[in-house]
């Protein structure tokens, strides 16, 4: 399998959002299209808010004797703002927000100029490939992602130089902290005990495949039988090893038989007791029923299950082709993805194959078989191609899609639920314990680095 667009070599999304939305670094969200980009504006173009009063700027701390000034407080604080009101919830005064802005720029400051001492910089290729990747993100072209930012009133220079920012900050973590963090077996059999010492109901969470044949009221005793016979059919295929998702479109009554019969993913309260009680001992794959209820007779199968807090014993997997062209100086961007539509119109009306095209056309490894990316986990390719693949169903194709690497035509083959061995899952699990070794190390780092750093608070931020 090509290994080109893997999520390991892509910019971490956190440091990509901060910088357009100036979220905080943990609280930050990835980029989606989702109408107009909440960008931040300059100074010129940021109003002050309705019933205050521009004031002169003044120096409101300094760190390690570098000014912090009003303005910066007040351009951070503006352009936080509309994000906290979208994740809804009362805000605090903008007193109080101002002073937590202004203690983040302080911790942001002194981290960064920890990074100049160590000598860490950021070239211009850098920063080049992290404009692309918010571009990408957004699903567009750099060339309109640069208008956008001018429409937003957002000067380019300001942009990439907040992009630096947040990969100097990256950087200097991953250096002093990401680097030194190591995980033992031992530190994987704790988490381990710790999870399964919690293994009550409660604590359970169920993916559940669904078939419910409905017995109508009043129904006649012989109905009942034929329904009954009718559920058990579904039953025998899907222990049979058949398609739950094609079990549930033949002989389901239920709303979720139209997505293959799945709830997804729910805590085990959330489930009626009856589901729960002929589950919760079965192993992923497991099948129960026919269960009668007052609606009718159901048939469950375990396609998935966990202890909250514990990593899945399944994922779903998508085996998917695509078609890469990679722009230069002889292919624009536009060029490419005028000539990706043309090979999905000839795709689509039967005039080529889109194996035949990706092994003449396309400028990736898995050109040789056709584009077959095989099969692929969850989170195994960039953001914006990931997105585009799952949002696709089986032999959907997508429109041409703009990525960091070019422009590619994607075509999802199928997708199958796929069971991890006991090694996998502790791989998994191995991921878990180092995410949480490393937000508390740097919480431990940033503190360190905070109190080790002379700051003097002078004025109070006017928001």
């Amino acid at each position: 399998m090509t290994d080109r667009f893997i999520a390991s070599s892509r910019l971490p999304t956190w440091c990509l959002c901060a910088s357009l939305f100036w979220a905080c670094a943990a609280q930050a969200q990835g980029l989606r299209p989702s109408g107009q980009l909440n960008l931040p504006r300059n100074a010129s173009a940021a109003a002050a808010p309705s019933g205050t009063q521009a004031t002169a700027d003044y120096i409101v701390a300094l760190v390690n004797s570098e000014p912090i000034t009003n303005n910066e407080v007040r351009q951070r604080l503006l352009r936080l703002e509309p994000q906290l009101r979208q994740q809804g919830g009362a805000l605090p005064s903008r007193d109080v927000l101002a002073r937590e802005v202004l203690e983040q720029i302080i911790n942001e400051r002194v981290q960064l100029q920890q990074a100049t001492e160590l000598g860490i910089t950021v070239d211009e290729a850098a920063v080049t490939q992290a404009e692309l990747s918010v571009a990408a993100q957004n699903q567009m072209t750099p060339e309109v992602l640069r208008r956008r930012l001018v429409t937003e009133g957002l000067d380019i220079n300001r942009f990439r130089a907040d992009l630096r920012q947040q990969l100097l900050l990256q950087r200097v973590r991953e250096r002093q902290v990401e680097t030194r963090v190591r995980v033992t077996e031992a530190d994987i059999d704790d988490f381990i005990r710790e999870q399964q010492g919690t293994g009550t109901v409660e604590n359970l969470e169920l993916n559940l495949g669904h078939v419910l044949v409905t017995v109508p009221e009043g129904a006649s005793e012989q109905r009942v039988q034929e329904l009954q016979a009718r559920a058990q059919k579904a039953a025998d295929q899907a222990r049979a090893g058949g398609d739950f998702a094609a079990v549930a479109r033949e002989f389901s009554d239920a709303p979720e038989r139209e997505s293959g019969g799945l709830f997804g993913m729910r805590a085990a309260n959330r489930l009626p007791e009856l589901f729960v009680n002929a589950t919760r001992s079965l192993n992923v794959g497991g099948v129960a029923g026919p269960l009668r209820s007052p609606a009718g007779f159901h048939v469950l199968k375990v396609v998935d299950k966990r202890q909250a807090g514990m990593p899945g014993t399944a994922i779903t997997q998508t085996r998917a082709r695509h078609i890469l062209l990679r722009t230069s100086a002889q292919l624009s961007e536009a060029d490419a993805v005028a000539r990706l539509a043309t090979y999905r119109q000839q795709i689509a009306s039967g005039q080529a194959t889109f194996e035949a095209l990706a092994r003449e056309n396309s400028q990736d490894g898995s050109a040789s078989q056709g584009g077959d990316l095989g099969w692929a986990n969850p989170g195994q390719f960039v953001p914006e191609f990931e997105q585009a693949m799952s949002d696709l169903k089986p032999g959907e194709m997508s429109a041409p899609l703009v990525s960091r690497f070019g422009v590619h035509l994607i075509r999802v083959e199928e997708r199958r639920q796929s069971a991890l061995s006991p090694r996998e899952q502790r791989e998994m699990v191995r991921g878990l314990v180092r995410e949480k070794k490393v937000d508390e190390a740097l919480t431990t780092w940033a503190q360190d680095v905070r109190g080790r750093a002379f700051v003097e608070l002078r004025e109070a931020p006017q928001p």
